[in-house]
């Protein structure tokens, strides 16, 4: 992570430097679909994560060359967490926060009117439990989720397909992974109880935007 952030900083000074470069603004929605991590241990075996819920954002590009792009983006997701084992569901409201710096590899743009992208990159992801705690939880044997806020490091890999709307105004489609850490300060394992370790968050969304 720490690599990506000194690549991410040295291309955004590059770019900043030279004024002559495009620059893209943009809002997206989209929804967000977690996975769940297996909780193993003296209570049986159960999933933990997050339910799936709503994704928007915004973000800001500067074309670099002629088949590279920067991009700085933010997205607000609402994501309730959860632990479930047979068929209970034990469920916590929450949501989260991303902001992540990209780099895009394009198809060329000019004389185009659909490009083709995939990029990656890296950035923060907060994670947050806004629900009323309560002195017990059904599925409380294999955990515990808690009304407080948790910060990991993040990978972020997509891809997807630009179309132009008029000589400014662009339509986008594209699918997000957004990778992190499990945040187990959110959703505690009892005690003697194992949680699985890596979260994938795929994200698909559309977006439109204007460049100058």
């Amino acid at each position: 992570m720490r690599r990506i952030a000194i690549v991410a900083f040295a291309l955004a000074s590059s770019a900043a430097a030279s004024f002559a470069q495009q620059w893209e603004f943009g809002g997206m929605a989209g929804a967000g679909f977690l996975s769940n991590v297996n909780v193993s241990g003296t209570a049986g075996s159960a999933t933990a994560g997050f339910k799936p819920g709503g994704v928007f954002g915004v973000f800001v590009g500067q074309n670099l060359y002629t088949h590279f792009s920067g991009e700085l983006r933010y997205a607000y997701m609402q994501n309730d967490l959860h632990i479930k084992t047979g068929s209970t569901d034990d469920t916590f409201s929450g949501n989260a926060h991303v902001l992540h710096y990209d780099l895009v590899w394009h198809t060329a743009r000019e004389g185009s009117r659909m490009q083709m992208f995939v990029a990656a990159g890296g950035g923060l992801k907060v994670f947050r439990g806004t629900g009323t705690e309560a002195s017990y939880q059904i599925n409380q044997r294999f955990g515990y989720m808690t009304k407080t806020q948790q910060l990991k490091p993040m990978a972020s890999v997509g891809a997807g397909v630009r179309f132009t709307l008029s000589s400014h105004v662009y339509l986008r489609a594209e699918f997000r992974d957004y990778i992190t850490p499990f945040p187990k300060d959110i959703i505690t394992p009892a005690p003697n109880t194992k949680f699985g370790s890596i979260l994938n968050d795929f994200v698909p969304m559309v977006s439109v935007s204007y460049e100058k």
